[in-house]
């Protein structure tokens, strides 16, 4: 039972993000643009810990971990980037 709620709640995911690759893509503004791509990694971490658990493997949720602090780390990178133009000051 557990295995067909992962693929169910796995395809879920996968739709969600082919949603916030066209907001990526078709995005009004740069902003919007940025949202999408913070969702992306959200919606990817996910993804890696429904495949840990359906694996039984604690080495993707380590994983998981990497992408979040990367995706951070990024989005905060070019939100400061958006509003000074500078990164590094």
């Amino acid at each position: 039972m557990l295995n067909i709620t992962i693929i169910i709640v796995a395809a879920f995911i996968c739709i969600a993000l082919i949603l916030n690759l066209w907001r990526l893509l078709k995005g009004p503004t740069t902003s919007d643009r940025i949202l999408a791509l913070d969702t992306m990694y959200i919606n990817a971490i996910a993804l890696i810990l429904l495949y840990g658990i359906h694996a039984s493997s604690v080495l993707y949720f380590e994983a998981a971990l990497l992408i979040a602090m990367l995706g951070f780390v990024s989005t905060a990178a070019l939100c400061k980037y958006l509003l000074r133009g500078d990164i590094i000051e």
